[in-house]
């Protein structure tokens, strides 16, 4: 989760793609042109054209994703077609993800970003209604991944079979006027029922945790897999992402940053004050006045509200969320994958405080979380510090709901 990134891909001169990320270690700088690889006629990226153009000192996703880019491309010999040695073959990786309310409004763009992973080669939608759309739309883009749709719950463990990685996006909404807490009751069951399954049929997938309240539903996620036996810590995941996201670009935005450049550590939940951004550990260096520090904070907490305002009732912060679960997954994938210097922020089980759940850094392995970086907690401002200590207490009470809802509902039907 070290400085973003922003990539640009070109394939030919008509189409071109841009985002931004963090991941852990240094920029890698990567340049490719027509020119120095003549022809790419192969190629099924995102606008088949003769030629492809890549500027990047890292991809949209991760650190490592504009390498993967490349790397899917292999040399095919023997082609009486080729010109040079450059021409490149696309290979697709082996990596299957699941997305559990692949339909909703952030399902559906979620899926459309992971379906341009080229570490991924099977995207399975579930979702109770109207995936069936969803997935014929997704399949005619011309990226190596194959798609499958999931119908209602008699094809929910079908779903789920032979998965990496599980997404859930499943649940309401919030409207204006509505808290993250007003969801819980409505939330809490389907992600307890999508985990029992999960538990069920890809007990060893990494889990994805996005469905609000995020402060309980990890626990609630927690506590099913704990009565199922096959609770791994490092696997859970509540995705938190989209505060690391908004942090850096608030802060290049306030002061004229590269956005590349930016990173800023959140720690705590993913609600209200539960949502602290570490200014002060800011990379680059950067100084904040008193006033900055409590604009930025109070501004980075709100920003969901701010768009469910902007969407005056026709949504929330879906695109976003889309965006900044895509960027997860990718740097879940990666770790899969063997990378060895994937960092993000997570809301997972921790020790770093008295709390059982806690949103830090993490350093991503293959069998999930390798470490929790504890580095950025040490000497926090006078600011930091009062607003670590104020959480607790907010960020303390919803764990423990979604842990009571989890065993009142032990042994009792649920439904999606």
């Amino acid at each position: 989760m070290a400085a973003t990134a922003a990539a640009f891909l070109s394939i030919g001169s008509v189409s071109s793609y841009a985002a931004q990320t963090g991941s852990g270690g240094k920029p890698k700088s990567i340049s490719m042109s027509s020119r120095a690889l003549n022809s790419l006629k192969s190629f099924s990226g995102l606008k088949a054209a003769s030629s492809v153009s890549c500027e990047s000192e890292t991809s949209f996703l991760g650190m490592e994703s504009n390498a993967a880019l490349l790397n899917t491309f292999a040399s095919k010999p023997g082609n009486q077609n080729q010109r040079n040695p450059n021409h490149l073959q696309p290979r697709a990786s082996s990596f299957k993800v699941a997305v559990l309310g692949a339909a909703g409004g952030i399902g559906q763009p979620l899926a459309l970003l992971i379906k341009m992973s080229p570490l991924v080669s099977a995207l399975h939608l579930y979702d109770i209604a109207n995936v069936k759309g969803v997935a014929a739309d997704l399949s005619h883009c011309n990226t190596p991944s194959k798609v499958l749709d999931f119908t209602g719950p008699a094809e929910l463990a079908d779903s789920l079979k032979d998965v990496d990685v599980v997404v859930i996006p499943a649940g309401v909404p919030r409207k204006p006027g509505m808290t993250r807490d007003d969801l819980f009751n409505i939330n809490a069951n389907i992600v307890k029922t999508l985990v029992e399954a999960v538990a069920d049929h890809a007990p060893e997938a990494f889990i994805h945790i996005i469905s609000n309240p995020v402060n309980s539903t990890v626990p609630i996620a927690a506590e099913v897999l704990k009565a199922k036996g096959v609770y791994d810590p490092k696997k859970l995941f509540g995705v938190t992402t989209l505060d690391v996201v908004r942090a850096n670009t608030f802060v290049a935005q306030k002061k004229n940053l590269k956005l590349i450049d930016v990173d800023v550590p959140v720690i705590g939940g993913h609600a209200g004050i539960t949502i602290l951004p570490l200014l002060s550990k800011t990379r680059p260096p950067v100084s904040f006045t008193d006033e900055e520090v409590e604009q930025l904070t109070v501004r980075i907490q709100n920003a969901g509200t701010e768009v469910v305002e902007a969407k005056a009732g026709a949504g929330s912060a879906t695109l976003s969320m889309a965006y900044a679960a895509a960027r997860f997954v990718e740097s879940s994938l990666r770790a899969l994958d063997g990378d060895g210097d994937v960092y993000e922020c997570a809301f997972v089980q921790s020790e770093l405080t008295e709390l059982p759940f806690f949103a830090s850094r993490i350093k991503l392995g293959r069998k999930g979380v390798e470490a929790v970086i504890s580095t950025d907690l040490q000497n926090l401002t006078d600011y930091e510090a009062k607003a670590l200590e104020a959480l607790k207490p907010e960020l303390k009470a919803s764990i423990e709901k979604g842990i009571s809802f989890a065993q009142k509902q032990k042994g009792a039907p649920a439904s999606v």
